[in-house]
């Protein structure tokens, strides 16, 4: 079972539903109910809402969040098609900028602030500026999102398997400490992401929701600590570049143009071990620049397969640095990108 689909978060969920409903109810009339529906293996969506506003009959697919993130902004813009009926997000609150980016992409939401953007001709409703009744409850992140215990979960979800591997391996996969990996391994099975069977082995579980957490913290908490330096390049010499994976992958914006083919990248990401930092800055003829375009960063897994498609790092590194860039003109790639790569690979895994 999906563990965001226990009691307790249950509860947090429909405190969130009814928040949003209520504040909502403040601005028009508002008649509701709310199915928990126990598909969401299928349809990743736990709970219906059936409603009358304004004499207008609506039903949504409900998507809630305690926080909106880039990821859940992505997510959403992804899941929206996807829905038996109309996509509904709902969460604490939504900020003037986000309200206006979901307005734009077509995604419908409440908030507990009273901000809401509901699109249902004839109705239409468009809230925001309003300011949480009560300071946001903020989750504290924990170790394991935090900094180095970022690179055993990365190794997991590239290699479910290497969740039976012994510590002291995955330990020198990932360049971290022993105790490092004790501590993150404990906690994952804590939050019952890793299922310790003990003779059988460790297996990974809710691996999408692992993938959705880690995206949302690697480019905060890991990625600054990666950086080996800024460069600049002469126009597009990415394209013209030679990569051997065992050496440097790209990352970013050249490794999701290379993905997908629909990306113009206005940044380039390298990825590459530190004792190799200098002749890749001489082979390509990379000029330091603390304000470049071009970023160079420290490699945090193998160079074997399993890690990347070729001379580009694996498309879930790829999703989480366009969601690092946080502009608009790369959020339809990412969704490209998730659509082409990682749907399917996380159903299959």
């Amino acid at each position: 079972m999906n563990t965001l689909n226990n009691e307790h978060n249950h509860d947090d969920c429909m405190a969130i539903i009814r928040q949003a409903m209520e504040a909502l109810a403040e601005l028009v009339h508002v008649q509701y109910s709310v199915e928990q529906t126990y598909s969401h293996r299928d349809t990743q969506y736990e709970y219906i809402i059936q409603a009358n506003i304004c004499e207008t009959e609506l039903r949504w697919c409900v998507d809630v969040k305690k926080q909106l993130t880039k990821g859940t902004e992505l997510k959403a813009l992804v899941l929206k098609d996807r829905a038996k009926y109309p996509y509904l997000l709902a969460t604490n609150y939504i900020s003037p900028q986000a309200a206006v980016r979901l307005k734009e992409n077509g995604i419908q939401f409440v908030d507990t602030a009273g901000n809401a953007f509901i699109n249902h001709p004839p109705l239409f409703i468009f809230v925001q500026g309003n300011k949480p009744k009560q300071k946001e409850i903020i989750t504290q992140t924990t170790r394991a999102f935090k900094g180095v215990g970022l690179k055993i979960i990365y190794l997991l979800l590239c290699q479910p398997e290497f969740a039976a591997r012994p510590y002291r391996e995955l330990a020198d996969l990932a360049g971290v400490s022993l105790g490092t990996v004790n501590g993150t391994m404990a906690e994952l099975i804590q939050k019952s992401f890793i299922l310790d069977t003990g003779k059988k082995g460790k297996r990974l579980l809710e691996k999408k929701t692992l993938f959705e957490r880690w995206t949302t913290a690697y480019p905060d908490t890991l990625k600054p600590k990666l950086l080996l330096g800024r460069f600049r390049g002469s126009d597009d010499w990415w394209k013209d570049a030679e990569l051997k994976p065992t050496i440097a992958q790209w990352g970013g914006e050249v490794a999701a143009a290379k993905l997908t083919g629909y990306l113009k990248p206005g940044t380039v990401t390298l990825y590459t071990d530190k004792n190799r930092l200098t002749d890749l800055v001489v082979a390509n003829r990379l000029k330091k620049d603390p304000q470049g375009y071009v970023e160079i960063l420290q490699r945090f897994w193998p160079p074997k397969n399993g890690f990347g498609e070729g001379d580009t790092v694996h498309p879930i590194l790829v999703y989480s640095d366009l969601l690092a860039l946080g502009e608009q003109r790369t959020m339809e790639t990412a969704r490209i990108l998730y659509e082409r790569y990682l749907d399917r690979y996380f159903g299959q895994h």
